[in-house]
């Protein structure tokens, strides 16, 4: 038996300025679907690193991270926003030669992925959603205050930095979570590392600045998934404080074909669900692989 984690490789590419790093799998087949893993807030491709044992073997699995984020290297004046965010992991996706691909979009996830999806619509053979919202009925109470915060606002830089910190990184693991044993004390505390690096809180800072750029685009978003109708899966954690069941449904109303899940657990469902969570994103490759 091959261990798992041996087919596993972790490279490093220049995309216009930026070396990005990212792990992707090697699968036994050389025409897998492929799947496209879209990292969230405050995490990095490492997130994604037990879905890629698992399931690597069978599929093309393929996690970047973003600039200001893991172990990719931004040079200095980068401008931190979404668009520049997107701009990257449309170069990296050109770079590493993929075509037709499914996209697994998580938190700050959706915002980059479903930006990509508007440029390249051809690209998206699919689309699995976990707690990556794109409805304002998604926007749970703890993400809505800072969608309104500007950093000239009194108090804002000090707001914003309070979700950079220890305790608040390790809380977006553990809210929601009926048997906090279950998670993995290592993804925090990783998470926390590369907060804590040169430059990377006021990296995050200007990306949480700049979340109302997203919340701004949601109407087109929903407008594009009503005109090409991916194949979607949701996977969804309720009790996450960020982006609510709500919106999880929501996407119902644009995709009403798509296949809703929802588990009892929170931001970061696939920490205490991957067994559940693996078999329906198998599945669902061997559906709409094209």
């Amino acid at each position: 038996m091959v261990d798992a984690s041996a087919r596993v490789l972790r490279r490093s590419m220049d995309v216009d300025g930026v070396r990005v790093f990212y792990r992707e799998s090697r699968p036994e087949r050389v025409d897998a679907p492929v799947l496209l893993l879209l990292h969230g807030f405050p995490s990095a491709s490492h997130q994604y690193r037990r879905l890629i044992d698992v399931l690597g073997a069978r599929y093309r699995l393929i996690a970047p991270d973003y600039p200001g984020s893991g172990y990719t290297e931004a040079p200095d004046r980068f401008d931190f926003s979404f668009d520049r965010l997107a701009d990257v992991v449309e170069g990296f996706v050109q770079r590493a030669g993929l075509d037709r691909f499914a996209m697994y979009v998580f938190d700050f996830g959706a915002p980059v992925g479903f930006r990509i999806a508007e440029r390249h619509p051809e690209w998206i053979s699919g689309l699995i959603v976990q707690n990556g919202n794109a409805y304002d009925e998604g926007l749970g109470d703890a993400l809505r205050h800072l969608v309104g915060l500007r950093p000239e606002m009194p108090g804002a830089a000090d707001t914003v930095s309070e979700f950079l910190t220890a305790s608040a990184t390790r809380s977006q693991y553990e809210t929601g979570v009926t048997d906090t044993e279950l998670l993995d004390p290592d993804s925090w505390t990783l998470d926390q590392h590369f907060l804590d690096l040169t430059g990377r809180k006021e990296a995050q800072a200007a990306l949480l600045f700049d979340y109302h750029s997203n919340v701004e685009r949601y109407d087109g978003w929903q407008s594009w998934l009503r005109a090409h109708t991916p194949p979607t899966l949701i996977v969804w954690g309720r009790h996450d404080p960020f982006f609510s069941a709500a919106g999880a449904q929501a996407y119902l109303n644009d995709v009403p074909h798509a296949e809703l899940h929802l588990f009892d657990t929170g931001h970061f469902a696939l920490e205490t669900h991957l067994r559940r969570i693996a078999p329906l994103i198998a599945d669902f490759l061997d559906r709409t692989a094209v």
